[in-house]
């Protein structure tokens, strides 16, 4: 079965499945080889050993169907769903060879998409209530973009800018290498199609009033104090009520809700992709048919 959750991305996906586990392979899975009799079948189920956000069922499915398109994933909750420990969340069924050599690759993913679905949606609570958006960056990791940005939006949380190519994004060494705000800005505002935003980083009050004097569509408010936050956001409300203004820069779970009380549109936090644990998840086999080891 070929899943449609990631669009187009799902033959690129397919591709990178294929190197991880030709990275994890090698010339031949040699443990599983060496003990357990070929033909061997099994029934395996995979469940969490601490409670969770899950996230990356799909992925699981294509690392296994990838592996052998005979074995037989079913899964038992969604992508999204809050479980307890010890929850069964899929079951596979088939080749104990291809099984055991799926396990790895299919866990290593889940744990970590789980992970972050799980952050995310812990920052997510503590903003219930007030009207903020909050989102990743581009602080992933290599070749895992578009699996962990999914697995944001799983956690409630929603995506900012995927790479370099889809928003103007002026960031402090921008500003230094054009020799100011107006400059970058209107530089790029020249060489860009008028339906792609341009974002400029603020690092104080007169950098705000720099970005609203040269039509910045968003203004990122970087590592502001409460207090300053607020004067800024008031500041760029009063003056250009249509600009999107975001918050970033050390924004922790427990000073995420101060920050958004600032009135702040969005608050950005690169952690949710580059600093969470891994949520615990184990397949066991639970039933061997065909001369496998008890």
């Amino acid at each position: 079965m070929f899943d449609t959750t990631f669009g187009t991305y799902n033959h690129a996906l397919r591709e990178l499945i294929r190197s991880w586990l030709a990275e994890d392979i090698g010339s031949g899975d040699i443990t599983t080889a060496t003990t357990i009799p070929m033909g061997s079948q099994s029934t395996a189920v995979i469940h969490v050993k601490e409670s969770g956000i899950i996230a990356g069922l799909p992925v699981a499915r294509l690392v296994f169907e990838v592996v052998d398109a005979t074995l037989q994933f079913e899964a038992k909750v969604s992508d999204g769903q809050y479980v307890e420990k010890g929850t069964v969340i899929a079951t596979v069924e088939g080749s104990t060879h291809s099984l055991l050599t799926g396990e790895r690759l299919a866990l290593n993913l889940m744990q970590r998409l789980s992970g972050i679905a799980t952050k995310t949606n812990a920052f997510v609570a503590a903003l219930e209530g007030l009207p903020v958006r909050l989102v990743d960056t581009r602080k992933t990791t290599p070749g895992h973009r578009m699996l962990e940005k999914y697995a944001v939006r799983v956690g409630g949380g929603s995506n900012h800018r995927f790479g370099l190519y889809d928003a103007v994004m002026i960031k402090d060494n921008h500003i230094k290498g054009a020799g100011g705000i107006r400059q970058a800005v209107e530089a790029s505002r020249a060489a860009i199609p008028h339906t792609m935003k341009i974002e400029v980083e603020a690092e104080s009050l007169e950098q705000v009033q720099e970005a609203l004097a040269c039509g910045a569509d968003i203004i990122m408010l970087d590592n502001m104090a409460p207090p300053l936050m607020t004067e800024a956001v008031g500041l760029i409300k009063s003056r250009s009520p249509h600009v999107i203004v975001e918050a970033s820069g050390n924004v922790r779970l427990d000073t995420v809700r101060t920050i958004a009380a600032c009135g702040v549109d969005v608050i950005s936090v690169g952690g949710l992709t580059y600093s969470f644990n891994a949520l615990d998840i184990s397949l066991d086999l639970n039933a061997k048919k065909g001369g496998a080891p008890a």
